[in-house]
C-alpha cells in the first residue's frame, strides 16, 4: 500500500475521533477528494520543478502521534524567547501541551484551533475564515484541510494589541519512528489591530518526521501583522508550510522565514491583496550544509492599485546542499501605482553546492514600478584577502563577510530579543564566534 493509499484509507478512522458536525466538516470531505484526484504533486509540475517528495514518501509514517510525552519545560526552554513575556501555544508530536503553554480569552482568543471548533459560540467566525483564501489546486493544502483537527487559533478584535508576542511551538520528540504531522493555523486580526507572532519547528531528536503545515492569516483594514518562522529541525526532519494571507485596504503584513535546519523544507507563501494602500513584505534567510534542501516559492498577487510589495531572500549554501527560490509577482490590469520588488542573492561557499533560481514578473497594468533579480556567487576573494591580512583566520573571515550578506534582512526584524536569538543561531551554523555580543 502507497503512502497515499493509507492516507485516503485512514480518513476513516480520522472521522471516529471527531464531531462530525463540525462546520469544517464539509471542507474535509471536499478537500480529502480534491487530493485524492491530484495526488502528491511531481517534478512534472513547473512549480515543483526542483523539489522531490519521492524520497520521504517511500517511508511508512504514522498518522496519530503518542499523547504520553513526557516533556517537560526543561526539555524545550532553551527554545523559546524566555528573555520576553509572550504568549505560547506549545504542540508536543502535534498535541497540545497546556502544560507548557500559555493561552487567553481575555478582549481576544490565543488558544487551540480544536477549542475554537468544538463551540458554537465559534461557528460563524469559522465559517467565514476557514479555508477561504487556500488554491483548490494546491495538493497537500488539502491533504492539510481534509484531517484539520489541531493548530493554533487566534482572534485579534478591533483596535486591539497584545502587549506581548505569541510564539506558537512545534515540537517532534522522536518517540514515535516515523511520524506524519498535519497542524493547522487560523489568524484573524481585525480592523487597526496589531499582532507579533513567532512560530518555530523543532526536532528534539534525529527522526524521521515530515511536517505538512497550514496557516491562514487574515489582515483585515488598517491591521499590522509581523510573522516570524524558524526552522531549524534536525537533518532526519522534513516541513512542508503552506502560509495563504488575505490582506485588506491599508493593512501592513511582514513575513520573515529563517531556515536553518532540516533535510526538506518546502515554503510556500502566498499573499491576495483585497484592497488599496497595501503593504507586504517578504524576506528569508537560508544556510545549508550536508545534503540539506530548501525551496522557497513566492506568491504576491498585486489585485488592486496604490500597493506595494517587497521580497528579499539571501541564501548561504555549502557541502552538497540545494536551494530554490521561485518568486511570482502577479500585477492585475485594474493595479496601476503598483510598486513591487523582488530579490534573491546566494552565495556558495563551495562547488558542491547549487541554487535554482526563478524571479518572476507577470504585469497587466501599464503604470508601475516594478522590478525583480538574483544573483548566485562566491564569497568575495579580494574582501577575504583583506579581512586575513588583518589577522582574522580563513574561518572567521568567511563568516563575517556571510553575516555581512545577510545582515539586512536582520534589520528589519522588530522584536529585539527575537533579532539577538536569530544573531545566535546564524553564528552557529556558520561554526563560530563572531567576536562581538550577539
Amino acid at each position: 500500500m502507497s503512502f497515499q493509499e493509507k492516507l485516503l484509507d485512514s480518513f476513516i478512522a480520522f472521522e471516529q475521533d471527531i464531531d462530525l458536525l463540525s462546520p469544517i466538516h464539509p471542507e474535509r470531505k471536499s478537500a480529502l477528494k480534491r487530493f485524492e484526484e491530484t495526488g502528491f504533486p511531481s517534478k512534472n509540475q513547473e512549480s515543483w520543478k526542483y523539489t522531490s517528495l519521492k524520497s520521504i514518501l517511500q517511508k511508512n509514517y504514522s498518522l496519530y502521534p503518542n499523547s504520553n510525552s513526557n516533556i517537560e519545560l526543561k526539555d524545550v526552554k532553551e527554545y523559546f524567547l524566555h528573555d520576553i513575556d509572550s504568549f505560547k501555544i506549545v504542540f508536543i508530536d502535534g498535541v497540545y501541551s497546556p502544560f507548557l503553554s500559555k493561552t487567553t480569552h481575555d478582549g481576544m482568543d490565543i488558544c487551540v484551533l480544536s477549542a475554537a471548533l468544538s463551540k458554537t459560540k465559534y461557528n460563524s467566525r469559522i465559517k467565514k475564515y476557514f479555508n477561504k483564501i487556500v488554491p483548490e489546486n494546491e495538493s497537500l493544502a488539502s491533504l492539510n484541510t481534509s484531517y484539520t483537527k489541531e493548530g493554533a487559533y487566534i482572534f485579534i478584535p478591533e483596535n486591539t494589541s497584545p502587549e506581548d508576542p505569541i510564539q506558537i511551538m512545534h515540537f517532534s520528540t522522536g518517540n514515535q519512528k516515523s511520524l506524519w504531522l498535519q497542524p493547522r493555523n487560523l489568524i484573524i486580526v481585525n480592523e487597526g489591530s496589531k499582532v507579533e507572532i513567532i512560530e518555530r519547528h523543532q526536532s528534539l531528536k534525529d527522526h524521521s518526521v515530515v511536517t505538512n503545515s497550514l496557516t491562514e492569516i487574515y489582515a483585515e483594514k488598517n491591521s499590522f501583522v509581523d510573522f516570524y518562522k524558524i526552522q531549524n529541525d534536525m537533518h532526519s526532519a522534513c516541513l512542508i508550510d503552506n502560509t495563504f494571507i488575505s490582506q485588506k485596504r491599508d493593512s501592513n503584513v511582514s513575513v520573515h522565514t529563517f531556515s536553518f535546519g532540516g533535510k526538506l523544507t518546502r515554503n510556500n507563501l502566498n499573499f491576495y491583496h483585497k484592497g488599496e494602500n497595501i503593504n507586504s513584505t517578504l524576506k528569508g534567510i537560508t544556510i545549508l550544509e550536508s545534503n540539506q534542501h530548501v525551496d522557497h516559492n513566492t506568491l504576491v498577487n498585486h489585485a488592486h492599485p496604490n500597493c506595494e510589495s517587497h521580497q528579499d531572500y539571501k541564501g548561504i549554501f555549502s557541502d552538497r546542499s540545494v536551494g530554490v527560490f521561485n518568486g511570482k509577482i502577479i500585477v492585475d490590469k485594474i493595479a496601476q501605482k503598483t510598486n513591487a520588488f523582488q530579490q534573491n542573492n546566494n552565495i556558495l561557499i563551495d562547488n558542491k553546492s547549487k541554487v535554482n533560481t526563478k524571479p518572476q514578473l507577470e504585469i497587466f497594468a501599464d503604470d508601475v514600478k516594478c522590478s525583480h533579480g538574483c544573483t548566485v556567487g562566491q564569497l568575495d576573494k579580494e574582501a577575504l584577502f583583506y579581512l586575513k591580512t588583518r589577522g582574522i583566520p580563513d574561518k572567521e573571515a568567511k563568516a563575517l563577510l556571510t553575516y555581512a550578506f545577510a545582515n539586512n534582512v536582520l534589520e528589519s526584524v522588530k522584536i529585539p530579543n527575537l533579532k539577538k536569538r536569530i544573531n545566535r543561531l546564524i553564528a552557529n551554523n556558520l561554526g563560530v564566534n563572531l567576536g562581538f555580543d550577539l
